[in-house]
């Protein structure tokens, strides 16, 4: 589903970026364009790969 031009939510997360783990924040994406992808569940017993 998408959904552009949709606002974000506060939040914080790990990230790996040049060979070391940094933490991302909203703030950091705030006046620039992201695109984000989401894989629920991925790498568990629910997906074999």
């Amino acid at each position: 589903m998408a959904i552009i031009n949709t606002k974000l939510k506060p939040f914080t997360t790990q990230a790996y970026h040049n060979g070391k783990f940094v933490t991302v924040s909203d703030a950091d994406l705030k006046g620039k364009w992201s695109v984000f992808f989401f894989y629920p569940a991925d790498f568990t017993f629910v997906c074999p790969t």
